[in-house]
């Protein structure tokens, strides 16, 4: 006989293999929720997540960062509050397909949610994290189920869904590691100068940028900037810039069809070589064969309107 947790879990797999029945992503009636199935193991990739939450129902995701092992899995669900650059394995097989739930961060939402929360509780102090791994509890587990149950009709999904994606933020900004994302989101401190700086590079990747113009963005002296940045992102700032436009460049090729050349030069660079190099030496196959590699094994969403940060997943 089932326990409650499983008979739970059971129904959310359920819930979800019958929303989400083709492989890759599927829209929801919610602009910020969107379903993921893979029926098929990913090898280690890079990834560059907008910030958000993926909550894994069935099977098992892991993130490499910076010498760190993020798991994320039916017992723990993933927070980005900075888009990181890292690489992204999963397991799944056709008779156990990868079953997720992605929620594109809103950041308004976050911010009044958090001011509501500061003043009906108080704290304990915690140091800001751009990633992090944390405990899927009894509770947020309750409002994943009701979500999906609304999802599920038309008509609860766009009139109840908004109530429960907010209550799984109280549930994640309450949680065991909610002090680390609260403190994130805040922008507070030398997180927050450097995500400004993230905000920059992204509004600006295809211009002419360099570290000490970063660090002039920073209010930061150019090796302050580079030891914060490389600890809040795991990368040097140029290692990131150059990051962020490769994968764009992938991204732009995967849905607008466009040519490497064409790419290369809509995110940026000035020499086609150069990016085919540098992009086989980040994705470890020329542009052409990473692209139907991309088409073989994963279907990606539209780009969200007014999506802020690469999305690259």
């Amino acid at each position: 006989m089932l326990s409650a947790d499983q008979s739970m879990q059971a129904r959310m797999v359920g819930l979800l293999q019958a929303l989400a029945m083709d492989e890759g992503y599927t829209l929801t009636a919610l602009p910020s929720v969107r379903l993921l199935r893979s029926n098929r193991p990913l090898a280690r990739t890079p990834v560059l997540y907008d910030p958000g939450i993926v909550i894994v129902c069935q099977g098992v995701k892991r993130g490499y960062l910076g010498g760190q092992v993020y798991q994320y899995d039916a017992q723990h669900y993933l927070a980005v509050s900075v888009p990181v650059p890292f690489t992204m394995e999963t397991e799944a097989t056709a008779d156990a397909p990868l079953l997720a739930i992605y929620l594109h961060l809103d950041l308004q939402l976050a911010a009044d949610l958090m001011l509501e929360l500061e003043a009906h509780a108080a704290h304990a102090p915690a140091s800001a994290q751009s990633m992090m791994a944390s405990p899927m509890q009894a509770a947020m587990q309750a409002t994943v189920l009701r979500l999906l149950e609304a999802l599920g009709d038309p008509l609860e999904a766009v009139v109840l869904g908004p109530a429960l994606v907010r209550e799984l933020y109280f549930r994640g900004l309450t949680g065991e590691q909610g002090g680390a994302m609260r403190e994130a989101l805040a922008m507070r401190g030398r997180f927050g100068r450097i995500g400004k700086v993230l905000r920059h590079i992204h509004a600006a990747y295809t211009t002419a940028l360099d570290v000490e113009t970063l660090a002039v963005e920073a209010e930061m002296s150019v090796p302050t900037f580079h030891d914060h940045f490389r600890a809040i992102t795991g990368t040097s700032p140029m290692q990131y810039v150059k990051s962020t436009r490769l994968h764009q460049a992938r991204l732009l090729m995967l849905r607008q069809g466009m040519t490497a050349e064409a790419a290369a030069l809509g995110v940026g660079y000035a020499s086609p070589s150069q990016f085919n190099r540098e992009f086989k030496r980040l994705f470890g196959l020329p542009p052409a064969a990473e692209v139907a590699r991309m088409r073989r094994s994963f279907a990606l969403p539209p780009a969200p309107v007014d999506a802020v940060y690469v999305s690259s997943h």
